[in-house]
């Protein structure tokens, strides 16, 4: 069993780690608002996406195969959702030297990212799909996934969000620290549509 986990956690990481909505508006929360006050951002994005898992591993993910008319619906509030997200971090000031507290996204809206992620369902649903970990035993075997799984998005989520976080402090120029928010706004808004795209 744990030579299977090895392998899933290596196929894993580039799909995980690789930019796309989740990890790239993590950085943006840690540069806009530090990771003190991103934390609930955070376990939103981890949560969520462990649902994402478990929906793919119950086999609830067809139901948008059933329904095709849903998924025009749920990718379109997931756009508007991270226009929103991207407009937020765009406007929001350059870290001072105390994190802010106040206009952060809720952790509501980190779990409504997660759950309309197009890449979530694509890299996640093709992990569990072409990787047995327990040989036998479907419910078993899903399980020890979405568990082991959610683990290395934790770790590399909090990355994400500390690599944020450093650039922001890194730059203390004001004029610099606007700068970063707006690459990594306009960076999501582009993983997403490169999501939407492919």
């Amino acid at each position: 069993m744990i030579d299977e986990l090895v392998l899933l956690w290596f196929a894993a990481l580039p799909l995980v780690g690789s930019p796309g909505p989740a990890t790239l508006s993590l950085a943006a929360m840690g540069s806009a608002y530090g990771v003190r006050a991103s934390l609930g951002y955070l376990a939103g994005i981890v949560g969520g996406t462990a649902l994402v898992m478990v929906i793919l591993a119950s086999g609830l993910g067809g139901t948008l195969v059933v329904a095709p008319d849903l998924l025009p619906v749920i990718t379109t509030a997931a756009a508007l959702y991270i226009l929103y997200l991207a407009w937020r971090i765009a406007t929001a000031p350059p870290l001072s030297r105390g994190e802010r507290q106040a206009g952060r996204p809720s952790v509501r809206g980190a779990l409504f990212l997660a759950l309309t992620n197009p890449k979530a369902y694509a890299a996640l649903g093709a992990l569990l799909g072409s990787n047995t970990v327990i040989e036998g035993n479907v419910v078993l075997d899903g399980t020890v996934k979405v568990i082991a799984l959610t683990g290395l998005i934790l770790f590399v989520d909090v990355v994400w969000l500390n690599i944020g976080s450093a650039l922001s402090r890194t730059l203390a120029d004001p004029r610099l620290g606007r700068a970063i928010n707006i690459v990594f706004a306009v960076l999501l808004v582009g993983a997403v549509a490169l999501a939407l795209l492919t």
